[in-house]
């Protein structure tokens, strides 16, 4: 995802993509545990956009608190 992709989310967007990028993360990592993995560079596409939708989710708490 883009940053300016991310930007237009809503929070509660974010929230639950967060929670669904974290979801695949972990069956990723479990599954190339234990096989290997037909798209190893998904993790680190994963690991990207989920520290891209936390650094979003961060300014606007930030923001919020600072009004």
């Amino acid at each position: 995802m883009r940053s300016d992709e991310i930007r237009e989310l809503s929070d509660a967007d974010l929230a639950s993509k967060v929670a669904e990028l974290e979801e695949e993360r972990f069956r990723l990592r479990f599954r190339g545990a234990t096989e290997s993995l037909e798209k190893p560079m998904r993790l680190r596409e994963l690991r990207k956009d989920l520290a891209r939708l936390k650094t979003v989710q961060r300014e606007r708490a930030l923001a919020a608190t600072q009004r």
